[in-house]
């Protein structure tokens, strides 16, 4: 599983907080190593060098084998709280998308066959 990092200009410490979002985001997904093959991380500080209330936001998105992309979005007053709260959020969806698809290969495999001719 790739994780890639992305931060914009307002961000500074970008080698200790890639350090940390990566340990964060392999503690909520490095599970699901089989079924997800990279995750992007996008770190924004929405009003730069202003202070301002939740103006951080992470978004997270895994890229699943043969899915489409999975995104959450989280805003905090910290880098940190942003990342941790969009790691459990990312955790939650991956495991309930991973779970739908295992249901629905279970019900696919226990239907009965029929062609197309015999509705």
């Amino acid at each position: 599983m790739q994780i890639q990092i992305n931060t914009d200009h307002n961000i500074e410490g970008r080698e200790a907080l890639a350090a940390h979002v990566s340990g964060v985001v392999e503690n909520a997904v490095g599970r699901f190593s089989d079924h997800v093959t990279r995750v992007e991380v996008h770190l924004t500080d929405e009003v730069g060098h202003k202070s301002g209330q939740d103006d951080k936001r992470c978004v997270m998105e895994a890229r699943l084998k043969g899915r489409q992309p999975i995104a959450v979005t989280h805003h905090a007053e910290s880098m940190h709280q942003a990342v941790d709260a969009a790691a459990d959020k990312l955790t939650r969806l991956v495991e309930s998308t991973i779970e739908r698809l295992r249901d629905q290969e279970i019900r696919a495999a226990a239907a009965p066959h029929q062609e197309p001719w015999e509705v």
